[in-house]
């Protein structure tokens, strides 16, 4: 796999106090894209660790190519009791998270790599904590992550929060970096923000060693704000779904969805069904169709409500969205397997 280039890589922004004191021990990578604010509340969090400030550097990544993040870069003032900060973007923008995390890990220079995201705030004993859970043998770590959420919460929070129980999340990751040379780093060809950080440990327990969990090393992950129908878009991710049980069949049924969505699939295929069977000449079994399409959107529609909001106007989002989300689910699943050339349902 290629690494992916970087724009004028020794021009990179060094913002805080010149290393010194001995080798860096661990290099923090930052992916960001146009999401400055939140950029500068994770830097803050950062720079605050309580971790010996010439042991350590932060490299934000920017994919959005964006004046406004490298200002917010730039903004922090040099301090000899912080720690160096860099900024470098891709050649080109907006190629996914994946590229920018293999941007920051192949041009740091630590042998630790600390990876988080540009909305996370992680603790002060973050640093500390991940660099003791690979004293022992494992190759990479995945911390805690905790996202707090309303009570009750909306739709969009309770799924946020299922990176709580993930198994291996880059927004709170550390691994050495020998294993990401040997491996290759991440699979570029997931150009969205899902499965890529799957597919890292996968192929790091395959090839590279031991993988395991430090609850220590803790980062806080607040809901970003999102618009009317963000289910819908997310929907793509299926897409990438495909490519991840192409690559480890066995791993995703085990670990990530053991059945196909039948229940989307079914909808798909009634609602097809009802106006052939209409114009056939059989309005029973139309009607008994279109029926049986509507009671499995209630249903869906009701199990995402059993745990959230019921405020009119989240109801009627639920609703909404759980007539469509099927068809796009399914469209995205079969457009992902007949491009990775899987069979995936």
């Amino acid at each position: 796999m290629k690494a992916a280039a970087v724009s004028n890589p020794h021009a990179l922004s060094p913002v805080h106090g010149a290393r010194s004191g001995g080798p860096l021990r661990v290099s923090v990578v930052v992916p960001t894209y146009r999401r400055a604010a939140l950029l500068a509340r994770c830097l803050a969090a950062l720079v605050a660790q309580r971790f010996d400030p010439r042991a350590y550097e932060i490299i934000v990544v920017d994919d959005g190519h964006s004046d406004e993040t490298q200002s917010v870069v730039e903004a922090l003032a040099p301090n000899g009791a912080s720690p160096r900060v860099r900024y470098l973007r891709p050649q080109d923008g907006r190629r996914g998270p994946a590229v920018a995390r293999n941007c920051g890990w192949r041009a740091a220079e630590a042998t630790l790599i600390a990876f988080t995201d540009d909305d996370t705030v992680p603790d002060c004993d973050w640093l500390a904590c991940g660099e003791w859970s690979l004293r022992g043998g494992h190759v990479a770590m995945c911390g805690r992550v905790h996202v707090p959420v309303g009570t009750p919460p909306t739709d969009h929070e309770l799924m946020t929060r299922g990176l709580e129980e993930a198994q291996f999340v880059t927004a709170n990751a550390f691994v050495r970096k020998s294993a990401l040379a040997r491996i290759g780093g991440f699979d570029e060809r997931f150009t969205r923000a899902w499965r890529e950080d799957s597919d890292l440990q996968f192929r790091l327990m395959r090839e590279a060693g031991a993988v395991g969990r430090t609850p220590e090393a803790s980062v806080t992950h607040p809901v970003r704000p999102e618009p009317w129908g963000v289910s819908l878009r997310q929907q793509k991710n299926a897409y990438f779904d495909a490519l991840l049980y192409k690559k480890h069949p066995r791993l995703y049924r085990q670990r990530i969805r053991k059945l196909p969505p039948w229940h989307y699939y079914l909808v798909v295929l009634l609602v097809a069904a009802a106006p052939l069977l209409l114009l056939g000449g059989l309005a029973s079994a139309a009607a008994a169709c279109a029926l049986g399409a509507l009671g499995v959107v209630l249903g869906i529609a009701v199990a995402r409500l059993w745990r959230t909001k019921r405020t009119p106007a989240h109801v009627a989002e639920m609703l909404a969205t759980s007539a469509l989300i099927p068809f796009l689910s399914v469209y995205w699943r079969l457009r992902g397997a007949l491009h990775f050339r899987v069979l995936f349902l």
